[in-house]
Parts: structure tokens; sequence; C-alpha cells
């Protein structure tokens, strides 16, 4: 009974997200197709944190951004890619109120149910994505989003991430972590079974599975390009961090004034032409 139940639920999801793509306009990237692994199936919605906790700690995660992002009990965030809410859920508990925002209703069904069992009132959750979510609050004094952005090609990348800023409060915060690729390229072969043997080992055959599918299928970037795009979006890039050649976390703040759009700034021109002279080294890079 509850498989024919679920087995519905998806049948009108997928309806409904028919109709509403029939509302945007043709050329706009499709961002609530499944890219890689379909977590939009309630089932795999649900093994999705049995899989990531076998090498996650979601609290200790959340923990490290609130840190990082040094705001007090009266801030509003946004955690667009919310997932399953491992950085949500614990924002809650910190700030006064959260936006979740993410593209699949089956991740959102589930974080809301973790909400409502951890009594938390402040969260409000919302269907969409960096390229989709229309947001009519005031703007938040900080976002963050946790692999999530290496769903969209490098030209919606950019798209998405100047909506986001959009959605800052001048001088507000983004924390951006992804996979995102910082090996020699001339090394990829090696790298990239590196990477498979890696999340094997910590996710078991499944691992081996999501990676491979993730590098063939997904659209992760390399890092000069990533710090590249943050600052052409309108973000001053604080600090970029490279813990291995696919991880990275970036720390930045929203400029007080956007570039409009097929415009570079002075800083942003200047992190394009020295990129475009490093290799990928995987260095940590702080900046002022």
């Amino acid at each position: 009974m509850i498989r024919v139940r679920e087995m519905n639920i998806e049948f009108y999801r997928h309806y409904a997200d028919n109709l509403e793509a029939a509302r945007r306009p043709a050329w706009l990237y499709n961002e609530m197709k499944p890219c890689g692994v379909n977590y939009n199936n309630t089932i795999l919605a649900r093994l999705y944190d049995t899989y990531h906790r076998l090498f996650r700690d979601y609290r200790q995660e959340a923990e490290d951004i609130v840190t990082r992002l040094g705001l007090d009990d009266s801030a509003t965030v946004m955690d667009m890619g919310c997932g399953t809410g491992a950085f949500a859920l614990h924002a809650a508990e910190r700030y006064r109120t959260v936006h979740a925002v993410d593209v699949s209703a089956a991740m959102l069904r589930r974080t809301r149910r973790k909400a409502r069992r951890m009594g938390l009132k402040n969260i409000e959750f919302h269907r969409g994505g960096f390229l989709t979510y229309d947001h009519r609050a005031e703007p938040v004094d900080a976002i963050s989003t946790v692999a999530a952005l290496h769903h969209l090609p490098d030209f919606w990348k950019l798209v998405g991430l100047q909506r986001l800023a959009s959605m800052l409060k001048p001088g507000g915060r983004l924390f951006l972590f992804d996979v995102v690729f910082s090996f020699d390229v001339a090394e990829y072969e090696r790298s990239i079974k590196r990477f498979v043997r890696k999340t094997t080992a910590q996710m078991g055959p499944s691992g081996q599975s999501e990676s491979e599918i993730h590098v063939r299928d997904e659209y992760s970037t390399c890092g000069w390009i990533m710090e590249g795009l943050l600052e052409k979006a309108g973000f001053r890039v604080q600090t970029a961090d490279y813990p291995d050649e696919f991880l990275a976390a970036y720390l930045c703040t929203r400029k007080n004034a956007m570039s409009r759009p097929g415009q570079i700034s002075r800083d942003s021109a200047g992190v394009l032409g020295r990129n475009d002279r490093q290799t990928m080294d995987g260095t940590r890079a702080d900046r002022k």
C-alpha cells in the first residue's frame, strides 16, 4: 500500500513539474531534471542520509559553516540546495529564520519531517533552485550552498551565482562547498581513479557508482574557473580552501555594487588574469 501511494505521489509530482516547466522560457536550463543520481526519488532521498552519514558528521559540518559565517542569532540565512537538511536544521537552532530551498520535492519532504520531529518552526521551505527560486522576502544575511552548484553547467553557474548575490544584503556572506577539480589536468585519469577509490571506501559499492556518475554526467568545474565565476557574479572571495584535489570551500562577501550583466569589474578581470597563469595545484588562497 505504501509503495502504491509513493508511486502515485511520484506520478503527480512529475506532472506538476511538467506544468511548471511549461511556464518558463523554453531556453532556460531545466534545473529540475535529474543530474547524476536522481534524488528527487522518494526512496533514494531516504537512502541519501544512510549513505552520507557513513562519512559525514552533519552537526560538525554545520557548526563549521556557522563559525565561518560569524553571524549572531538575529540573522536570516538561506540554505540553497538544502537536501535532507544537513545544514538547515542545525542553522535553525542558531538563527532567527532559515530559508531551505531545493529542487527535489522528495528531499524537502524529508527535511520538513525532520524539522517537525525536532520542533523547529523557523524554517521556511521553498521548492526551487539557483535558476528558479524567487526570493520574495527581505535580502538575507548569508547563504550556504553545499554540493549543489555542480548540477549546473558553467554558464548557468554564473547566472545562479548572480541570482544568489541579488538575494543577499550588501556585504552579506556566501559559503560554497562543492566538488571542484584542482588536480593537474595532465594526470586526470590517475586523479579520477583515486577519487573513485576514496568514495568507494567511504560509501561502499554505491560510492563507486555515484562518483563515476558524478565525473561522467555532472558539471564540476576547475578551481580557477570557480573563483572567476564568483568574482564575476558580484562576490569578493575571502578564502578559497582546497583540502584535496576534488573538494573546495569558498567564503565570500557580496560586493556593495554588483556588476551589470556582461560587465567585468577590475577585480574580476584581475582574478581571471591571475588564474589563467596558474595550474590547478590545490593550494589555499586567502584574500583581503
